[in-house]
C-alpha cells in the first residue's frame, strides 16, 4: 500500500494489520490523501489472506482524528475543487477492525471509528460530531450514530455539537471499554485481536457480513441470509475441526480463511 504513505502507516504483525493515522501535527486531520490511504488500507486487508484482524489508531497521543482537514476544505472550495473524495465508506471489508482511540475522536474521526466493528478508548478521549458549528453536515455518522446508541443520545451530540467524555461514550454504547492510558489501550487491542483469532476466520467473516447486511433487511430476510450462509459454513473443513478439537480438549487448527 503506497497511497498516502506519509499520512498513514500500515504494518503487518502476524495476522493483524496495524493502521496508524499519521498526521499528529494536525491532530490527525483527514485530508484527501489520508482519506484515500484509509480506503486503500481497508482494501489491502480484504485482499491479504494472511490478515484476519485490523487495529486502527492515531499517532501522537492527542487525537484519534479531529476529522476533516478544514484548511484543505477551505482551500479546495476557494479553488473550486469540490469533487468527490475517495473514502472508506463504500469499501466492503468482512474482516473485523478494532478502533483504538486515544484523545479527540470527532467529526470524520468519529465516523471512521463508527465504521469499525467496535471501539475501545483511553479515559481522556472525547467524542463528538461538531459539523453544524461549521455549517456542515456529517456524512456516515449522521445516519449511523443513532444505530450505535439511542436516538436521543445521537441527536444530543448532533444538534448541539457538544463532545462527550469516554465514560459517557461507554454509558451510551459508543465504546465498549475504557482504558487508563495508551499503553493499556494498545495492549487491550492486541488481546482482543488475539481473541478474534481464536475463532474460525470464515465464521467470523460470515457473522460480520450477516449482521452488517441483515441490519438493513426485514428480519425474515436477515434470517434467510443467516441460514443460507450457515449451510455454506457447515460444508467447510473448519466446521469439522471445531467440534473435533472441543471433544479432544485441544485448540482448533483452522485451515480456512
Amino acid at each position: 500500500m503506497t497511497a498516502g504513505a506519509d499520512t498513514l502507516l500500515y504494518e503487518k504483525r502476524g495476522r493483524v494489520a496495524h493502521i496508524t493515522i499519521n498526521r499528529p501535527e494536525s491532530m490527525n486531520a483527514l485530508n484527501r490523501a489520508t482519506q484515500a490511504a484509509i480506503a486503500d488500507a481497508w482494501e489491502e486487508m480484504g485482499r491479504d489472506p494472511d490478515i484476519l484482524v485490523g487495529i486502527i489508531t492515531g499517532a501522537g497521543g492527542r487525537a484519534f482524528s479531529a476529522g476533516m482537514d478544514l484548511k484543505e476544505r477551505a482551500d479546495d472550495t476557494e479553488a473550486g475543487n469540490t469533487g468527490p473524495m475517495r473514502t472508506v465508506w463504500n469499501v466492503e471489508l468482512w474482516k473485523p477492525v478494532i478502533a483504538a482511540i486515544d484523545g479527540f475522536c470527532v467529526a470524520g474521526g468519529l465516523e471512521i471509528s463508527l465504521y469499525c466493528d467496535f471501539r475501545i478508548a483511553t479515559a481522556k478521549s472525547q467524542f463528538g460530531l461538531p459539523e453544524p458549528r461549521w455549517s456542515l453536515l456529517a456524512g456516515y455518522g449522521l445516519h449511523n450514530l443513532s444505530r450505535m446508541t439511542t436516538l436521543g443520545n445521537a441527536l444530543y451530540m448532533q444538534l448541539t455539537g457538544n463532545r462527550v467524555s469516554a465514560e459517557d461514550a461507554l454509558r451510551m454504547g459508543l465504546v465498549q471499554e475504557v482504558l487508563p492510558n495508551r499503553d493499556a489501550l494498545m495492549e487491550r487491542a492486541e488481546k482482543l485481536a488475539d481473541d478474534i483469532q481464536l475463532c474460525a476466520p470464515l465464521a467470523v467473516q460470515a457473522i460480520k457480513r450477516i449482521v452488517m447486511t441483515g441490519k438493513n433487511m426485514p428480519i425474515e430476510y436477515a434470517q434467510k441470509l443467516s441460514a443460507d450462509t450457515n449451510k455454506l459454513i457447515q460444508q467447510t473443513e473448519d466446521s469439522v475441526e471445531g467440534p473435533k478439537a472441543f471433544a479432544e480438549k485441544r485448540p482448533p487448527v483452522w485451515k480456512m480463511g
